[in-house]
């Protein structure tokens, strides 16, 4: 009974890796339909790249980081390249998780950051600043015996990423024409549906997120889990549609497909500490924050994010951990508990973020020494997928080509001539 338990808990936790792995999809499709054709490769290369470096990287030196003896509850010591492991599959699920704290920042700093620049700080990332956190709070580091809580990552995994996004995208500024004077300008993604796709993909990817963190397939724990996440996403999605209908008088579309994602990194942190409504309460309110955050960072603070990665990965990350000391119900303080948890989770959240933003700052000052952190602005007006990778995802003008004086002409001239044909069919 034993070794077939202990290989339904393997399975269990190599379909949440699975799962987590096809996440990165999800990544690629959201960034891909929030922003510009012209910079679609580029996009794809960039999660695909982190994916690559991420695995390698985490192999050779992430995992011991995180998970080896600790020294003074800082970092580990022991495992670089699994020397003296055999939990193999726990080094691919954890793995998994490495590379998807570090593929948040491709949204915030899509359509401008050179794909060099942005190498480099993944490698950082993978190496040192996501592993010496990870080490902190699930690898016997000091946050860890204080009592903080982060079941699956919403500090961990989003608000580290979130941080180092902000910290990037901050420090390349805004893409061209975001801003004029005062005025913010609206720069559209070109496929919304392939947007919407990618938040589907990560709502499914989040089951195996959550759920297989249990490390075991415990079917005590393993369906509330996967039920939370469920609920939290889907009260994501209804307040922040009402949300945008009751402020900006129309349900927007984008911001609402976003909540889905703030709902899911929300309730992350609390899975298996809160209760099922306790779960949809920080679903609702992680919907609004990630809607106000948005508007702030874009009009007030003035911070260009495609996306919105760094409101519902960081800011939201910060939502969710804090509200493990409010709806934790065995010490939440709305359970009866003290405030002494939701100091705990607080001074969590702040040593994470410091440690974040100074590694990150470091890490950039450091690239931009070698490579610039910027494109040319003939390069970012052009499209990264051509001065990047020479190529381009859409090859449109191979539809309306023909032969003669109206290959010359323009794609308007085109449709025009279509519809004057009497062969097409009018609406």
């Amino acid at each position: 009974m034993e070794a077939v338990q202990s290989s339904v808990d393997m399975l269990w936790v190599m379909l949440g890796s699975i799962l987590v792995f096809f996440m990165h999809a999800g990544f690629s499709m959201v960034e891909t339909g929030f922003t510009r054709s012209k910079n679609t490769l580029n996009i794809l290369m960039k999660n695909l790249l982190t994916v690559a470096i991420g695995a390698i990287l985490y192999f050779f030196v992430g995992f011991a980081l995180m998970f080896g003896p600790s020294a003074f509850g800082l970092f580990g010591t022991e495992g670089f390249a699994l020397l003296g492991r055999d939990d193999i599959g726990f080094f691919v699920f954890q793995a998994v998780f490495a590379a998807t704290c570090a593929t948040i920042i491709s949204g915030a700093v899509a359509e401008r950051m050179k794909l060099s620049a942005y190498i480099w700080l993944t490698v950082a990332m993978t190496l040192v600043i996501y592993p010496v956190v990870g080490h902190w709070v699930w690898g016997g580091g000091w946050l860890s015996q204080l009592g903080f809580v982060d079941f699956a990552g919403s500090t961990v995994v989003h608000l580290t990423g979130g941080v180092a996004a902000f910290i990037a995208a901050w420090k390349i500024g805004p893409r061209i024409g975001k801003y004029s004077g005062k005025t913010v300008n609206t720069i559209p993604g070109h496929n919304l549906p392939l947007g919407a796709l990618g938040v589907f993909i990560l709502w499914v990817g989040w089951f195996g997120f959550n759920g297989a963190s249990t490390l075991a397939a415990d079917p005590a724990l393993v369906p509330p889990i996967i039920a939370k996440t469920l609920l939290a996403a889907s009260a994501g999605v209804l307040s922040t549609a009402a949300y945008t209908r009751f402020r900006y008088g129309r349900l927007d579309a984008s911001l609402t497909l976003n909540g889905a994602l703030s709902g899911l990194v929300g309730i992350t942190a609390g899975c298996a500490n809160v209760s099922l409504i306790g779960s949809m309460i920080i679903g609702l309110i992680a919907g609004v924050i990630m809607t106000e955050s948005i508007r702030i960072l874009d009009s007030k603070i003035r911070v260009d994010d495609p996306v919105g990665a760094i409101s519902v990965h960081g800011i939201v990350g910060l939502w969710g951990t804090f509200a493990v000391g409010l709806f934790d119900t065995t010490n939440g303080l709305l359970y009866g508990g003290s405030s002494e948890m939701v100091g705990i989770q607080t001074v969590g959240i702040l040593a994470v973020i410091a440690w974040t933003t100074v590694m990150a700052s470091f890490s950039l000052a450091v690239i931009s020494i070698f490579v610039p952190l910027r494109v040319t602005t003939e390069d970012e007006e052009t499209g990264l997928d051509f001065t990047e990778h020479g190529s381009q995802a859409y090859s449109m003008q191979d539809v309306l080509r023909g032969t003669g004086p109206a290959a010359d002409q323009s794609f308007a001239a085109r449709l025009n001539q279509l519809g004057d044909n009497p062969s097409v069919q009018k609406l």
